[in-house]
């Protein structure tokens, strides 16, 4: 029997991924499993070049592990796609760019999804599951600057360009005298912007460089200590309905383990503390043998009281280790901030 953990990641929970190579082969499908011939999976997704990038390989991955399934592409346009000019704190929060789809999924007019594991909320509506992870990518933030500077180089006063509470309290945290300057839209829009001059330098997710073949773009992959991840970042999530048997078991070949295991920590930390777009709020999980370690922080928006932790536990109970260092954040101070942050929203 799941423990409750587990089964909050069915319809009401967490999800779940690791720090590997995303080159790993996964399995094939299952031995013995029959899928009838001709089978079609619709894939909700977003429109963005990311988005379509990273739906196009799940499609990938799927049909050459199951020759006898089609996978469409079904093209959804989310509520947070079309506010661009609001931090993602003031309309909603992640929810924005996954609710049509998954009102889709409810509706049965796609069949799966692939999210950005980092835009999926802590709280899945009844009936979907998101519990299906492929082998993660780079979870760390990129700096790309127009001069070729790395963050500890920039002049004072650089303007960088971000809307993510998360990075804007880590980058006053460690750069009290650069000036943030609010930033959204997809990839290309950002690189644009700062192109123009608009910005000295922005941030972004590595992994979503990296699937759009923009890496070169890099100047500096930044490490935790200095800005640690959103939770899930580097990591997709597929989502689907639970009861679909069938389409768990053809999914079951793109899941990755240990990718699993870093991400349910992961999840189970920001569940706990009930986070969201409104909290400066990240985590690091990663396997080192069979241990699990959890790196934690969560701050307010100024970036002057930050807290952050670590600890391991054991690769058979993530959820516990994300939950426990919740409770030891929380006790730290998280509380107050927590109240501070939803107070002033």
């Amino acid at each position: 029997m799941p423990s409750k953990a587990a089964t909050n990641l069915q319809g009401q929970g967490k999800n779940q991924a690791a720090f590997v190579p995303a080159a790993q082969v996964l399995t094939a499908g299952p031995a013995g499993f029959d899928v009838g011939t001709g089978r079609r999976l619709r894939l909700g997704t977003r429109k963005s070049a990311l988005a379509l990038a990273q739906s196009n390989w799940v499609k990938e991955e799927i049909e050459t592990r199951w020759p006898e399934v089609h996978v469409d592409i079904v093209k959804f346009t989310t509520k947070g796609d079309k506010i661009l000019d609001v931090p993602l704190a003031k309309i909603g929060g992640k929810g924005l760019f996954v609710k049509e789809i998954e009102n889709a999924l409810l509706r049965e007019d796609a069949d799966i999804a692939v999210h950005s594991l980092k835009d999926v909320p802590s709280e899945i509506p009844k009936g979907l599951e998101v519990s299906i992870f492929p082998c993660r990518e780079e979870p760390r933030d990129a700096l790309i600057s127009r001069s070729g500077l790395r963050l500890e180089e920039l002049p004072k006063g650089a303007r960088i360009g971000t809307s993510s509470l998360r990075r804007i309290a880590q980058l006053k945290n460690a750069r009290p005298d650069i000036e943030v300057v609010s930033l959204r839209g997809n990839i290309d829009t950002r690189l644009r912007k700062l192109d123009e001059g608009r910005y000295d330098a922005v941030i972004l997710a590595a992994a979503g460089l990296r699937r759009l073949g923009l890496e070169k773009r890099i100047i500096q992959l930044l490490e935790p200590e200095t800005m640690l991840p959103a939770v899930g970042q580097g990591a997709l999530g597929i989502e689907f309905r639970s009861m679909d048997t069938e389409v768990r078991q053809i999914l079951a070949s793109i899941h990755h383990e240990d990718t699993a295991i870093c991400v349910r920590a992961e999840r189970a930390f920001l569940f706990r503390l009930e986070g969201g777009c409104q909290v400066p709020l990240g985590a690091l999980a990663r396997l080192k043998g069979e241990t699990l370690e959890l790196e934690v922080m969560l701050g307010d928006e100024a970036g002057t009281n930050i807290i952050r932790m670590k600890k391991q536990g054991t690769v058979d109970q993530p959820e516990a280790l994300g939950t426990i260092l919740g409770e030891q954040v929380l006790a730290a101070g998280g509380a107050e901030i927590l109240r501070e942050v939803y107070g002033a929203n």
